[in-house]
């Protein structure tokens, strides 16, 4: 754009550094953004010629109203596709089946992101690579996620990605949270300077303060409006009347150069704007449809605007958006008719179908049939927004109103799956009106329903859905309990749980029987569910036991499942089932990791984390918290991010990390509660009654945990124990005692080994002394055979303390002692301190046992990544688990082997062995 830099030290410096970190064998990512014309890609063709004996490959955006899914991404890696072979099976199909060269099913676009990090970072080894992204704001929606993906997943791989963005666009949001460097308007004694430089001559001084002001620091504006004042207005013998070429407004200059051109010029211009290719040989060919000859790019007019050769190229995109947009609608449709007609229906039928619909003169049902078939083909590579923009213009050509309305939701549809649900909500409006048969009105509703979802408006996501289960029951009774698990998930979340839940299960009641032979996990959920929120508890049990119950040994998780691991974990939970949760917690995270499925494997993390706590496995619950989080920012689910902020705040709770959470829970817990108090301040509360147990505070413990309840329970998915112990030792037994008597019915039938144990710990804390020892011995007994280590300690802390005040101090040391060491062993600092305190008045001391090297030592990454090495997986493997690269592993292991004083493999499994012992339960 510009030849020469001017006032550009910052930025060129954060290239500089960008450039450095890759020769120094490290990784740099920087998104250039800015205003049109502020010199984005002056400073991409500077780092360009920076790059010497870096492999470099380019892609510039191409404003245009088409959408193909993966394009960007595939222009920018054909450099390094002859690596497509040695990549993972997984990750070679995703990204074979994303690019068109192989048949698959619709790609995960995050394994494709794997695959194009794994093919960079390959191809970074034997040389670094410089990616260089121009107009990424006009990319299409894939190509961004995925590139924003790998720039996020970079270290020690020798690549750099540099960005350049215009402001203000959202379409380049995957790429927000990456170092950015905003370019800025130039100072004027640096324009002025820029001025004279481009013109190659002194500019009289007044004339150039006007240019200056007129372009307003614009780097581009100063060149182009330089470039129209002729000598004597330069040398300030001729005076400049009004503003200079419309005000300042560039892209207005560049549609006055366009239309100053000969109509056949015009024309020519016009066929290598709508042309997304850049292909000489498809423009000329166009060109010669419509009657163009060569001599037109001749034109020295024309020569200043775009060149011709190796590429089409346009000296800037606001060349090409005037040279298209300058020119009558009459004019554009001649364009792509002809290029349509040059385009191969068999190797590039998507793109002939789009130039047809541009070529279309109103509704044109063969064109619009066309372009369906085209957003098939899209949604199968998992281009979903590329399907969506297909549909879009098919219905606008469909000429049948009904027909019109299904392509619609169809793209409604393609929306919602693409990410953008305000979109999908209002393509769902236009269709709704005119769909004419009730199964897909239903639909519509239901779509409607899932978007309010993913907007966070749960209460009416919840009764959208509900209708639409209803309205569906007819015609499609699956689909129909489908839609109510989908409720059943929202009003979970929502600031009315109870209230969604029980018109969910009401609804669940009230719909026909699904018989046993075709009865799926969906429907044992729903029917557990609503007989357990009826207190049919032995059946409720049953159901839910069916529905956690994993698939056999060798056996994939089916895909229709895949969506239901939040409400089978919260079922496993329900039964206070810990075994299946571990079992859901190890199994299902692998899994999707092998899958690549990672929208999934988000809440299994979540799940994950909370599970990690129970368990009192914090170090691991820390680095799942570090992966969910670093995940959740590279692929762009934010969503999850408040659910993984909640859910450390419960785990920071039972370690007595007071400070903290009294901080983070004022920070998340809302200004106000109605009586009906969400999901949000329902975990804050319960973080809360844990802390203030482990610190001694009986009465603030029972006024948190009574807040942790909600005002109707439904499902008794609550803790009911806190409220039995801080109850029970503030001197309010009657709200024990009601605890009590609600929650034995369920425990008994749910019939595990941790709801027994918890039973039996709230009938000793109210029993009288003499019937208190058997129900304590009894909870010690059942929960030595679960994994919540934590919850044994604590029935081990309370026999001793009921022991110590019988006055049978050494029976008291021996529970005492025992609940301080686990307590101690698992970082559990307030209860530690607690049972210490107990002790010391039995005449013991206990000293406080320091917690392992190895936590204090390495970070949650190079944790997960030794253990994962130390299991005996490769480099390659671990960075496919991790969705990492294999330099960024091997770079966090050099780290490891330092911090432990390793010198190998073997060494690094005994190490963590040994250390796993001196440090665990």
């Amino acid at each position: 754009m510009v030849g020469t830099l001017v006032d550009r030290a910052a930025e060129t410096g954060a290239l500089e550094g960008v450039l450095a970190a890759v020769r120094d064998g490290l990784s740099g990512v920087l998104v250039l953004r800015g205003e049109a014309g502020i010199g984005k890609t002056a400073l991409l063709d500077w780092a360009a010629g920076q790059a010497a004996g870096l492999q470099v490959t380019r892609l510039a955006g191409v404003e245009t109203e088409m959408d193909l899914g993966f394009a960007g991404l595939h222009q920018l890696l054909v450099p390094f596709l002859g690596g497509l072979g040695e990549l993972p099976g997984p990750q070679r199909q995703a990204l074979g089946s994303a690019f068109g060269l192989s048949a698959g099913p619709p790609p995960d676009r995050f394994l494709v992101g794997l695959a194009a990090l794994t093919l960079v970072t390959d191809a970074a080894a034997g040389t670094p690579v410089l990616c260089l992204v121009d107009d990424a704001q006009w990319l299409d929606r894939v190509s961004v996620e995925v590139l924003g993906f790998v720039a996020r997943r970079l270290l020690a791989d020798r690549v750099g990605m540099v960005f350049a963005v215009r402001t203000g666009e959202q379409r380049a949001v995957p790429l927000e949270g990456l170092p950015e460097l905003r370019v800025g308007v130039l100072a004027d004694e640096a324009a002025a300077q820029l001025l004279a430089s481009s013109l190659g001559r002194a500019v009289e001084e007044q004339v150039a303060r006007r240019v200056v002001t007129e372009a307003a620091g614009n780097p581009l504006a100063l060149v182009e409006f330089g470039g129209e004042l002729t000598d004597a207005e330069l040398s300030g013998a001729e005076p400049l009347r009004g503003p200079l070429r419309f005000g300042g407004r560039v892209e207005q200059l560049y549609r006055s150069r366009v239309r100053a051109l000969p109509e056949q010029a015009r024309l020519l211009l016009l066929v290598a704007a709508a042309d997304d290719l850049g292909d000489p040989a498809t423009v000329w060919r166009a060109a010669g449809q419509l009657g163009l000859g060569a001599d037109m790019a001749e034109l020295p007019a024309v020569e200043r605007l775009v060149s011709w050769a190796p590429q089409v190229a346009f000296r800037h995109p606001l060349v090409r958006s005037a040279a298209y947009y300058a020119a009558p609608v009459t004019a554009r449709r001649r364009a792509h008719e002809a290029l349509a007609a040059v385009t191969d229906p068999g190797r590039d039928p998507d793109r002939r179908a789009w130039h047809l619909a541009e070529a279309a003169r109103g509704p044109d049902e063969q064109v619009a049939a066309g372009l369906e078939e085209s957003a098939g083909r899209a949604r199968a590579r998992g281009g979903w927004a590329s399907g969506a923009a297909f549909l879009e213009r098919a219905a606008a050509l469909t000429p049948d109103a009904g027909r019109r309305a299904h392509r619609l939701l169809a793209a409604a549809e393609a929306r919602l799956a693409a990410g953008e649900a305000p979109a999908a909500r209002v393509l769902a409006g236009q269709a709704a009106p005119h769909l004419a048969d009730p199964p897909a009105s239903a639909k519509a509703r239901r779509l409607e329903g899932l978007t309010l979802y993913a907007a966070g408006q749960l209460p009416e996501a919840v009764s959208a859905l509900l209708d639409a289960a209803a309205m569906l029951q007819p015609s499609d009774p699956r689909l129909a309990r489908d839609t109510l698990l989908d409720a059943f998930a929202a009003a979970q979340l929502s600031h009315l749980p109870e209230a969604g839940i029980t018109q969910v299960l009401a609804a669940a009641d009230a719909a026909p029987p699904v018989p046993e032979s075709e009865a799926s996990v969906a429907d044992w959920l729903l029917d557990g569910f609503a007989a357990v929120a009826e207190h049919r508890y032995l059946d409720g049990a049953a159901l839910l036991r069916r529905a956690v119950a994993p698939p056999a040994a060798g056996q994939p998780i089916p895909d229709d499942v895949l969506p239901l691991f939040p409400a089978i974990s919260s079922a496993a939970g329900l039964l206070f089932d810990d075994a299946a949760r571990h079992q859901l917690e190890r199994r299902w995270v692998a899994e999707l990791r092998d899958r690549g499925a990672l929208a999934a494997l988000l809440a299994a993390l979540l799940i994950q984390v909370a599970v990690q706590a129970e368990e009192g496995r914090f170090a691991d619950a820390e680095t799942s918290l570090a992966e969910g989080r670093d995940l959740s920012e590279a692929t762009g689910y934010r969503a999850y991010l408040t659910a993984f902020a909640f859910t450390e705040l419960v785990a920071l709770a039972w370690q007595g990390r007071e400070a903290v959470v009294r901080s983070l829970a004022a920070r998340l817990l809302p200004e106000s509660a109605g009586p009906e108090t969400g999901y949000p301040a329902l975990a804050a509360h319960f973080a809360l009654a844990r802390l203030e147990l482990g610190l001694g505070n009986y009465a603030d413990a029972l006024r948190h945990a009574l807040q942790a309840r909600p005002a109707r329970r439904v499902l008794p998915f609550d803790w009911p124990i806190d409220i039995v112990e801080a109850g029970t030792r503030c001197g309010d037994r009657d709200a024990a005692a009601a605890e009590l008597a609600a929650f034995a019915p369920w425990a008994l039938a749910a019939g595990t080994h941790l709801a027994l144990g918890a039973l039996a710990r709230c009938r000793a804390l109210l029993a009288d002394d003499d019937d208190a020892e058997p129900e304590y011995r009894l909870s010690v007994e059942h929960l030595r055979q679960t994994r919540i280590a934590p919850e044994l300690a604590r029935s081990h802390l309370l026999y001793g303390e009921w022991l110590r005040r019988q006055r049978r101090r050494r029976d008291a040391r021996d529970q005492l002692g025992t609940a301080a060491a686990m307590f101690e062993a698992m970082g559990m600092a307030a209860f530690a301190a607690r049972a210490r305190a107990e002790l010391r008045a039995t005449g013991e001391r206990a000293r406080p046992r320091g917690p392992a090297s190895r936590d204090d030592a390495l970070t949650p990454q190079e944790g997960q990544i030794a253990a994962l090495a130390g299991e005996g997986l490769s480099n390659k493997e671990i960075a496919a688990q991790l969705f990492i690269s294999a330099a960024t592993v091997e770079y966090h292991l050099h780290k490891v082997f330092r911090k432990l004083d390793l010198t190998s493999r073997v060494q690094l499994a005994r190490a963590l062995t040994d250390q796993d012992g001196a440090g665990g339960v």
